[in-house]
Order: C-alpha cells, then structure tokens, then sequence
C-alpha cells in the first residue's frame, strides 16, 4: 500500500492518496469499448494520474475569482447537454464545454473589473457588453465545437452543423464568424482548453475504489455516478445553496460566507466524492459507510463533508425526480 501527500489543502492539511498495489493487468485500449474499462490501469500509472489531478484541483482552487461559477447556470448547462446530444458528443466533451465556457467568460469580466475613466471609455465598455450580450450565443456553440475537437477519435462538430443550428432559432452567421469565434476563445484562454471536469475525477475515483479493494460493480456505479452527475449539474444553483445554509446553520448567508464558499462549489474532487458517494448509497446501501471511509482516505476529505454532500445530492434527486413524476 502506498501512501503519498499531494498539494496542501484547508490550512496547510495534506490529502493523503492511498492505493492498494496489485498485479500489472494487461492494459485493453479504451477506444475498443463503447464505455470505460476498469481495473486495466497500472497501479502506478494511476496513483501519479490522481497526484496530478489532485494539484490541479488545488490550483484551481487557489485562483478563483469572484464570479467563477457565475457562468453555469441552469440555462447554459441545459443548453450544452441538450446540443451536445442532439451531435451524439462524448459525456467528457459536454462538461469541457461547460468548463471552457465558464473560463472564455471570465476572462471578459475581469476586463470590466476596471472602472473607465473618460466618456470615450465608458462608450467603448458600453459597446462591448452589447457585443457579449449579442455573441452570448455564438460562444456557447464554439465551445461546444472546441471541446468536440479534443474528442476527435469522436463526434466533431463541423462548421456545416454549427451553422446549420444557429440559423434554425434565427441567426445570419457564416462560416468565418465561426472560425473568428473559435479563434477568439483560444486567444483568450492561451489555447489552454483542454481543462479538468468532474467526470474525469469521478472516473478516477472509481478506479482508485476499484484497486483499493472496493467490491461494488464499478460498471453499475459508473452508470448511476453519469445519471447524477448530469443532474447534480443541471440542480448545482440549488443544491450548492442547500450546502451552504446547511454549512453556516443559516438561510441568509452574508457576502463574506458566500465569497468563502465559492471553492466548495468549484471543488471538483468533493463533486465527484459525493455523486460516488450518492451512487453507493442508491445501489448498494449496505456498503455506503465503508464506501465513504475510502473516499475520505483516498482523497481527504472529512467524513462529516462527504456526508453532508452526498445528503444534499440525494435530496434534491429525489426531489427533482418526484417533481417530474
């Protein structure tokens, strides 16, 4: 058993990586299957793959800005998934758009952070918020297509498919206003698109669960852990809210508890914790409390959080689930 500390987390506290050292499995290629294969990866592959993910979150939490998140709302996030299956994208290029999205439009409200000084310059910052506003849609679909672009062994979402939809609900783009787009994105996040999602943590997760000894059938938890993750996106404003009041022990949180939040809701490691963590207690109730204990070993996070993630999850699905029926 090997245990390693990755970036320092909640005051200086290290998240200690545990995985259980098997026999080297033959590795199957992955674009063989139709879903992922578990239980292929070399052990040591895949504890220096959840090293790097892990810094990654850490990073990413460490540079967050006041509006990050601001940009997954309910629309954008129902709007992605729904596109994203008409094309028949992969589930990993669907939450990249998202990511990219959010990012692309971060980059433009820290250009508005500045206050204009001159008539000139309010003029100018007046222009170009009606530009967004305008292009709001444009960007979301060059997203998309840049997202569909790093899945290319996939579904690539061509010029003639874009194009093809915005005309439908009522837009005159051609061609190079696609192009200019796409390259406008890139520009913006110095071509550095290929960005971290929740299904990707939640993946390795399972993997990690899988070698650490974990006998839940990783296939079925794959499949309930997908089915939750689309609806813990789609719920995120409501069941981060639920979060945080349940954290504070208060229904009117303050701009000082609100800013400090922001990196539970963008922490991409305690999403996929709790959506395996709510997945283990919808299939296999018997075996959540030895689940939970894993996790919390694997990735650090305390007991008492998973369980307060996975409890708000699963409220609001069976909320959401009996609103629908």
């Amino acid at each position: 058993m090997l245990v390693k500390e990755v970036a320092d987390k909640n005051g200086g506290e290290g998240v200690g990586i545990t995985l259980e050292m098997g026999l080297p499995q033959q590795v199957v290629a992955r674009d063989q299957h139709s879903e992922p294969v578990f239980g292929v990866v070399a052990p040591e592959l895949l504890q220096d793959m959840l090293l790097l993910m892990a810094k990654e979150n850490e990073q990413g939490l460490r540079e967050l800005c006041d509006e990050t998140g601001c940009f997954k709302e309910t629309r954008v996030v129902e709007f992605v998934f729904l596109l994203s299956e008409k094309w028949s994208l992969p589930e990993l290029a669907r939450y990249q758009a998202i990511e990219i999205f959010e990012r692309f439009m971060l980059t433009l409200t820290q250009e508005f952070s500045i206050s204009p000084r001159t008539e000139e310059e309010e003029s100018n910052w007046v222009s170009m918020r009606q530009q967004i506003v305008d292009t709001y849609v444009l960007r979301l679909v060059s997203c998309i297509q840049l997202a569909s672009k790093l899945s290319f062994h996939y579904s690539i979402v061509n010029n003639t498919m874009a194009l093809k939809f915005l005309q439908s609900v009522g837009f005159s783009y051609i061609a190079e206003d696609l192009l200019e787009s796409e390259l406008t994105i890139l520009k913006a996040l110095h071509f550095q698109i290929n960005v971290p999602t929740p299904l990707a943590f939640t993946e390795m997760l399972l993997e990690v669960l899988g070698y650490n000894g974990c006998l839940l059938p990783m296939e079925q938890m794959h499949a309930m852990c997908r089915h939750l993750l689309v609806l813990t996106y789609v719920l995120r404003v409501s069941i981060y809210s639920t979060l945080l009041k349940a954290s504070i022990e208060n229904t009117s949180p303050n701009e000082l508890q609100l800013g400090k939040f922001a990196a539970v809701k963008e922490d991409l490691m305690l999403l996929a914790v709790g959506v395996i963590g709510a997945s283990a207690f919808l299939l296999h109730t018997e075996v959540w409390n030895q689940v939970a204990e894993n996790l919390s070993d694997i990735t650090g996070i305390t007991p008492q959080s998973i369980a307060e993630i996975v409890d708000t999850i699963l409220k609001h699905s069976i909320d959401h689930a009996v609103e629908d029926g």
